[in-house]
C-alpha cells in the first residue's frame, strides 16, 4: 500500500486551511497514495479561546468534515484527517480525529485521550484541558485488510496506549501532530522511533510546521517510521509538503516474529528498597 502523510501550517481561518489541506491531499493522490493522513488540528490553529468558539461547529456543521468527506469520495481514498476542533457543548470541543473511506464515509472517529497540559519553559505553558476534553476509547480500524490505530500528538509519550494497539494487531498507526518546537527537536523522532520499535508497527506522523497566525510555532519534520524503527520517509523541514512510502505488511509480521516484546505479559510487583539500604 502507498500511503501519504501531509504537512501543514495552518492558521485561523477554517476554510483557508481546509483549501489548503485539500491542494495537498489531491496532489499526494495523484502520485498513488491510497491513504492519506493530516496533521493534528488541519483546519484550525487558534490558541485565543474566545475566538476559536466563535467559528467551530459541532460535527453535524462543520466545514471540514463536510469537504473532507467529499474529497476521500471524489479521490476514491482512505483519508485521515489528523484532527479538528469540534464543538461538544458552549465552551467545550473534542480533539477529534477522522477516518474517511473511498465512499465519503466516516469509517473511525478517535477523541485525543492524553491532552497537552504542560510547562514548556518559563515562557510556555499549554493547558489543552482548559478547552478539550479527554477521549476515553482506543480505536483501531480496518483500510483494506490493514489496521490502523488512531492517537493524536501528545498520546505519543503514552506507550501502553500503543502497546495496546500492537496486541489488537495494528499494521499502522497514526500519530498526526502539532509539536512545539522545543519538544520537537528533543524529542519527536526519537518517540516516532520508540513506538514503531516497541509495537513493530509503522508509525505514519503528519505534522503542523512553521510560524503560525496565532503566535505560536510548531517542528514539522513529518514522518513515517518502519517497524524496525527504520526512517522510511521523512521530510527535513517544516514547509507545508506531503510524503509518500510504500508500505509491506510482511515487514510487521517479520518484526514482531524477531523480537515480540510487544505481546510479553509480565507478571511482576514493585518493591521498595529500604533507604537505609538494610
Amino acid at each position: 500500500m502507498k500511503i501519504a502523510a501531509i504537512q501543514m501550517r495552518s492558521g485561523t481561518d477554517i476554510p483557508r486551511n481546509i483549501r489548503a489541506a485539500e491542494h495537498l491531499i489531491k496532489d499526494a493522490a495523484r502520485a498513488g497514495a491510497q491513504f492519506i493522513a493530516t496533521p493534528e488540528m488541519t483546519h484550525v490553529l487558534n490558541r485565543d479561546s474566545k475566538a476559536l468558539f466563535l467559528t467551530i461547529k459541532p460535527e453535524s456543521e462543520d466545514l471540514g468534515v463536510a469537504a473532507f468527506s467529499a474529497l476521500a469520495k471524489e479521490l476514491s481514498v482512505f483519508l485521515l484527517i489528523g484532527s479538528l476542533a469540534i464543538r461538544t457543548g458552549e465552551r467545550r470541543a473534542a480533539n477529534r480525529s477522522y477516518l474517511f473511506g473511498p465512499l465519503g464515509e466516516i469509517i473511525a472517529r478517535y477523541d485525543k485521550i492524553h491532552l497537552f497540559d504542560v510547562t514548556v519553559s518559563e515562557r510556555e505553558t499549554w493547558k489543552e484541558s482548559r478547552v478539550y476534553d479527554a477521549g476515553q476509547q482506543a480505536v483501531i480500524s480496518d483500510i483494506s485488510g490493514v489496521k490502523l490505530g488512531l492517537s493524536i500528538c501528545y498520546d505519543v509519550r503514552f506507550a501502553n496506549l500503543y502497546k495496546t494497539y500492537a496486541q489488537s494487531g495494528a499494521h499502522i498507526i497514526s500519530v498526526p501532530a502539532a509539536f512545539t518546537r522545543p519538544t520537537g527537536e528533543a524529542h519527536w523522532e526519537t518517540l516516532l522511533k520508540a513506538r514503531a520499535i516497541e509495537t513493530g508497527s509503522y508509525i505514519i506522523a503528519p505534522a503542523q510546521g512553521g510560524d503560525h497566525a496565532d503566535g505560536r510555532s510548531t517542528w514539522g519534520r513529518s514522518m513515517i517510521i518502519g517497524p524496525w524503527g527504520e526512517v522510511v520517509s521523512a521530510l527535513d523541514h517544516d514547509t507545508p509538503e506531503y510524503l509518500l512510502a510504500d508500505i509491506d505488511i510482511e515487514a510487521v509480521t517479520s518484526a514482531r516474529q524477531k523480537i515480540p516484546a510487544w505481546n510479553t505479559k509480565p507478571d511482576f510487583v514493585l518493591k521498595s528498597a529500604p533507604s537505609d539500604g538494610l
